[in-house]
């Protein structure tokens, strides 16, 4: 595919990943860039439903990167249309976040049991250092805290992961307020620096689709995101 040819290039992501995607899709790159709340990962159902809006207002058919993980199975049903899907093949952010799938797989290897943080999630509150303020607004303590045991006894590590030093200097004290909460639980702390080779290689790849590789699922025209395009045989 020439430069004359390419269809517009159109970026509908998550916000977390706005500092790694600007800095390899500049605006003289891509024709929209839509950075959609972190909060919706709270509610995965209704990442699909925020996703599919922006795909639809647009009027060209066009190659969209779809700045997810499978979230939950959060992205799962989003339709092409007449447009052409460029999305990670990677459960969550924090597999993007670390450079490949085998780097998480190599984590996860490691230490299973990891509740993992990281600038987003601590931004949006997706942990359970705030779960239990917002529980404590509904609920007495008792009820507050056994709702979280519920939720997390089994973890065995928290860890801030973060794609460069700057991030993971900046949210540190977030992340040891969290970690210092979690010692109910007797979790250990940990950091992990990631990479940003995740983004190089989705960068490269929306300029020449045959550099795609098995870590991005491209989806045609008239296809659509199925959860069976994530699985990977276990090796």
């Amino acid at each position: 595919m020439t430069s004359s040819d390419h269809p517009p290039i159109v970026v509908i992501a998550c916000r977390i990943f706005q500092v790694l995607l600007e800095h390899y899709l500049p605006d003289m790159m891509a024709s929209q860039v839509t950075f959609l709340d972190y909060g919706l990962h709270r509610t995965p159902p209704k990442i699909a439903k925020a996703v599919q809006a922006e795909i639809d207002k647009l009027e060209r058919p066009s190659l969209v990167v779809v700045g997810y993980g499978l979230c939950g199975n959060g992205i799962v049903g989003i339709k092409a249309g007449m447009h052409t899907l460029l999305v990670p093949r990677m459960d969550d952010c924090i597999a993007m976040m670390l450079g490949s799938y085998d780097a998480y797989r190599r984590e996860f290897e490691t230490s299973p049991a990891t509740f993992y943080l990281n600038r987003g999630w601590l931004e949006s509150g997706s942990h359970p250092l705030h779960e239990h303020e917002e529980y404590l607004e509904r609920f007495d303590e008792e009820t507050a805290d056994w709702l979280l045991d519920q939720q997390y006894h089994h973890y065995k590590r928290i860890a801030l992961v973060a794609h460069n030093p700057a991030d993971m200097n900046g949210y540190r004290a977030q992340a040891q307020a969290v970690a210092k909460f979690c010692e109910r639980w007797n979790v250990r702390y940990a950091e992990v620096l990631g990479s940003d080779d995740f983004a190089r290689r989705l960068a490269a790849a929306t300029r020449d689709l045959s550099l795609v590789d098995g870590d991005l699922v491209v989806i045609p025209p008239g296809g659509e995101i199925q959860q069976a395009q994530f699985l990977r045989s276990l090796e």
